[in-house]
Parts: C-alpha cells; structure tokens; sequence
C-alpha cells in the first residue's frame, strides 16, 4: 500500500465532529483588548473550545510522521507529509486529530508554504505538557504515525503581488516563535522568488525579528534564523533576547544576542508608523505590554497583530 493510501484510510478510520465555522482569532488591539484580563476557571479549556469563534477550513486532510527532530529538552519538531490539496498560509495553525486520542490538538505550523511546495510536507513544533495531544507527540509517536490536520486562524501573512510593500516587525516570546517562525521563512522564500523573477513577484521590504527565552537553549530554531539574516542581512535582521542566562553562550550566537527582556528601546528602531507590519505571539502579559509600546510608538492599532495562545 502507498503513502497516499495509508494516509486516505487513516483520515477514514478517524471519527470527527464537524468542521467549526466562525470570526478571527487575530484580533486587531483595541483599548478594551489591552485592559481584559483572562477569564478566571478552573477547568483549562481545550484547544475546539478555544477558538471556537476562529475560522477554518473545512477540509480535514490525512497526514503522516515523515520525520522527528529535538530542538530542545521539552521541544519536538515533526515533519509530516500531507495530502496534495493540503494549503496553509504563513502563520495558520491546524486542529490536530489523533487515532485514539479524544482532545484535539492546536498547534502553529513552524514551517513555511514554500516549504510544502518543494517537498510536500508541513512542520510542526511541540512543548511537552500533559495535555493528550502533545503528550501523545512526545511519548507515543513515531515515524509512520497517522494524523489528520485541518487548517485554522487568520493570524498570517500571505501578501500578493499587487499589494504594496511592508516592513514586518515580528515580536515572539517562548514558543510563540512558531508562527513567526513560519512568517520568516516566507519572508525569505518571498525575497528569493523576487529575486529570481528580477523583482515580478511581492517585494517585501524587510523583517525584524524580536524573540524572547530564558535561555539560549530554549531559543527554536536560532541556527535557521539567523542563517536567514546572514543570507539577507540588508532585510532581514533579529535580536535574540535571554531573560535567565548567566553562563557564557555560543560565539557565533554574540551578534545577535542581547540579555534581558524585550523593551521600548529595542522595538523602536524597527518602528515606522506609515510601514510597519507587527504580528505578536506569545504569552498574554507580554503581547499587551508590547502592543502599549507599539502603540505609544505610533502603530497604529490595525498594524498590530496578534495571537494569544493560553
């Protein structure tokens, strides 16, 4: 049996409510979104009843564990192959279905689409927790495993064409890297199409990239990340930001590195009122302090864009 069959009959032998339909999970920040605290509850609510008002695709697509990466002591990176009507956009997450496992998975695709194109696969970055789904990830799956995934949220970046040009101004904190991870990426994959087209396609204009971890060891993907400003160091830039380190760090890790939280003096410079793009990722106390410094700063509220995952 092929990889297409297997996967077909494992999408068939899944049972799944139907798809949800609903608003955006990215919402623009407004006052009123700065000033809401979370709800109080005892029970933490689960990835379907969380974004239950967040748009979806309709189509769930079969899916397998092509590959497993540690990119840290609590962090796993699976490479699956898809189905070939399978689409995401830079950013999007996916419902995450497992054979067996009643919770449904939320996890943001850590790759890009241009990725997908050349190779027909999607990746996804997981933290260790006991909730099913990811414990499942690390403690259960395998090479050859069999998912679903189905497409969601509106918290991207997918510009076309004709639509005119930005600077983007990522700001991540832990693994809230994932979407941003894939925005970068894309930014990347967008400056080599220009270039190879002699400018017909998107001309972005640049991206800086602000991330946030306690350590450098739990800083994702920072060999890819900064192998990308190195490629395009006159668009694309990063500060590596680590809150909780000490020890002495990585050499080639020094240009890009800078201690202590992410602050007003560090957003600043990459700041254009009239240019600048900013999507946000991370814990929800650092998305509000950031959006206040953006938008005392002058981004203008429908520049900011940003993703809570809690």
């Amino acid at each position: 049996m092929n990889v297409s069959s297997i996967l077909t009959l494992s999408a068939r032998n899944l049972t799944l409510p139907p798809p949800i339909a609903g608003l955006r999970h990215c919402r623009i920040l407004g006052p009123a979104s700065i000033t809401r605290r979370r709800m109080s509850s005892r029970r933490q609510m689960d990835h379907l009843e969380r974004t239950a008002n967040n748009s979806r695709q309709n189509d769930l697509y079969p899916a397998q564990v092509c590959g497993i990466v540690i990119e840290s002591e609590v962090v796993k990176r699976l490479r699956l192959a898809v189905h070939p009507d399978f689409t995401f956009k830079a950013g999007q997450w996916v419902d995450f279905y497992i054979p067996g496992v009643e919770k449904v998975g939320g996890f943001s695709m850590c790759s890009s689409p241009g990725l997908l194109q050349r190779e027909g696969v999607v990746e996804l970055a997981v933290k260790y927790a006991k909730h099913p789904p990811a414990h499942w990830i690390h403690t259960e799956c395998a090479v050859g495993s069999q998912v679903a995934m189905r497409v969601g949220g509106d918290f991207f970046f997918d510009p076309s064409s004709s639509d005119p040009s930005v600077d983007l101004l990522l700001v991540a904190g832990g693994v809230g890297i994932n979407p941003l991870y894939s925005i970068l990426l894309h930014a990347a994959d967008l400056l080599r199409l220009n270039h190879a087209s002699e400018g017909q396609q998107y001309h972005i204009g640049s991206a800086h990239l602000c991330y946030s971890a306690k350590s450098t060891l739990q800083l994702l993907f920072k060999s890819t990340i900064m192998e990308a400003c190195r490629m395009f160091p006159d668009k694309l830039t990063c500060d590596l930001h680590v809150t909780q380190q000490s020890t002495d760090t990585d050499p080639q890790l020094q240009p890009f590195l800078k201690s202590g939280r992410i602050t007003e003096a560090a957003l600043r410079p990459h700041v254009d009122p009239q240019r600048t793009l900013c999507y946000l990722c991370g814990p929800p106390p650092m998305i509000e302090a950031a959006s206040k410094t953006l938008m005392g700063l002058g981004l203008a509220q429908d520049r900011i864009l940003f993703e809570k995952w809690w």
